[in-house]
């Protein structure tokens, strides 16, 4: 029976989310990889236990994960939390969500209260949980009217199925309306989980500034780029990694020459901090006030103590940050 390690709370940086009460690690692990079909449930619990004993406390699902067995990371996690974790789960921040595509025929995708309501059912009956903590909305729908989908957020809450809602994937200004509609509902929204990293700034267009004014906490997704922001890529595609299967979106979003070009670049400036990339992409993301905390994958643990050690060196001199700008706005 795994036991938790008995210093993991003073090992790891926790951050407020917003104007809430919640406190989440500064770096959370996300279950959209390797969590599936990918590794054996003991690859996948020596993953989780070191994420735990080292004060991850925020583990992120959504109904989708596992592809193409969608499900199977929360049927998994389920799994793990039945013959491990469960004793902890008070200590545990477990979210879910909804959104994308999952099951045939109308009511299995976007935002209808049919469909988010059904989704978080058989996602609580997939991990054996009676709530979680936090149920996302995925992605905006633009056929649904927004009124329904936070007042589906917001019943979840009332029926105690969800402490918290929040929103992934909103644009500024359809998320200033979500926001507010939450709020009036008297349900507010806790996160925003935008993607954000060196090569993709959009949330820094208003989103950002709106999530801080409205005491919104923000989790960012893809914070290494998919992997292209760590020494995987630097020469090249190597056979077997994600980038070279088929159907990936790493290669047509992230890894033209162009933008090779500048992650070998990013790569000396990281060499100069004495981090890898990857911690220094970690630490550019973080470095956002707004910033609550940021989602990593892990393949291994080797893969998430590296990760984890971004936090040993957060600061940035002017110098740096400013040579980091000129690589990105070439």
């Amino acid at each position: 029976m795994y036991k938790a390690a008995g210093n993991r709370y003073e090992v790891m940086e926790y951050k407020r989310s917003g104007r809430s009460g919640v406190l989440l690690p500064r770096i959370s692990l996300g279950l959209w990889q390797n969590f599936g079909l990918e590794k054996s449930l003991e690859e996948q619990k020596d993953i989780l236990f070191r994420a735990f004993d080292m004060g991850i406390t925020h583990f992120d699902l959504a109904n989708n994960y596992g592809h193409p067995a969608r499900g199977m990371a929360e049927e998994n996690f389920g799994a793990i939390l039945k013959s491990d974790l469960g004793r902890y789960r008070d200590e545990l921040f477990i979210s879910t969500k909804a959104g994308y595509d999952f099951w045939p025929g109308p009511y299995g995708n976007w935002g209808s209260r049919k469909y988010l309501m059904a989704s978080l059912d058989s996602s609580l009956k997939r991990m054996g949980l009676d709530y979680v903590d936090v149920f996302y909305h995925h992605r905006p729908d633009p056929e649904t009217p927004l009124e329904e989908t936070m007042g589906a957020l917001s019943d979840a809450v009332r029926q105690g199925k969800a402490l918290y809602v929040a929103i992934s994937n909103y644009q500024a200004p359809e998320a200033e309306k979500a926001i507010a509609m939450l709020r009036a509902n008297g349900t507010p929204c806790l996160l925003h989980q935008p993607r954000y990293n060196m090569l993709e700034r959009w949330v820094e267009d208003g989103l950002l500034e709106l999530l801080d004014r409205e005491g919104v906490g923000c989790i960012c997704f893809s914070p290494l780029a998919q992997g292209a922001l760590t020494d995987k890529y630097l020469s090249g595609v190597p056979e077997g990694s994600r980038a070279s299967r088929e159907g990936n979106t790493i290669g047509g979003r992230y890894l033209s020459e162009e933008s090779l070009v500048k992650i070998r670049e990013l790569n000396q400036i990281a060499a100069s901090r004495g981090q890898t990339l990857a911690q220094m992409a970690l630490a550019w993301v973080l470095r956002r006030s707004e910033v609550t905390s940021v989602l990593i994958g892990a393949s291994s643990t080797a893969q998430l103590e590296d990760n984890v050690a971004a936090l040993d060196h957060l600061a940035f001199e002017p110098d740096e940050l400013e040579k980091i700008e000129s690589v990105l706005s070439r």
